[in-house]
């Protein structure tokens, strides 16, 4: 490796695009990614020369983050449709959802594979919404997460 860690890095911002990809088949040994711009090149490289100076990250952090990120998917999540992934409407396992009705107030706590309210697990808001109203109430709408028609802001 030539120079400083700090050195290699600073040097990266007087690098232009054709000098950043240059470096990149230097230290990944790939052509870099046609879509990433000269800011994220930047990143990525000064992110490689110090893992190639004082190692990576470990493979058991790596693996946690994994599972967290498997847990509660940002983004786009995984590619193809799977059923155990955060649906779209509901928040992510752990959030606790509040609402006032009638004068009484009422939490919902939300689980990784459906609700928990009053000591008992539902499936869906709508039928914790049921439970509260004694009719049918749309449960993402009832709680605030949606408008009538669209996602609430």
């Amino acid at each position: 490796m030539q120079g400083s860690v700090l050195k290699q890095i600073t040097d990266l911002d007087r690098l232009d695009v054709a000098a950043l990809r240059k470096r990149w088949r230097a230290l990944y040994g790939t052509e870099p990614p046609a879509t990433y711009r000269r800011r994220h090149l930047a990143r990525r490289l000064a992110y490689r020369i110090q893992e190639l100076a004082f190692g990576g990250m470990p493979d058991e952090t790596k693996a946690r983050l994994r599972l967290v990120a498997d847990e509660n998917p940002i983004g786009g999540g995984p590619k193809r449709r799977d059923r155990r992934v955060r649906r779209r409407n509901v928040p992510v396992a752990g959030t606790r959802l509040i609402r006032e009705w009638h004068g009484r107030r009422y939490e919902v706590m939300v689980l990784r594979d459906g609700f928990e309210f009053e000591g008992l697990r539902y499936r869906s808001l709508t039928a914790v919404a049921r439970a509260i109203t004694g009719a049918h109430h749309s449960g993402p709408r009832f709680f605030g997460l949606r408008q009538a028609g669209k996602e609430a802001l």
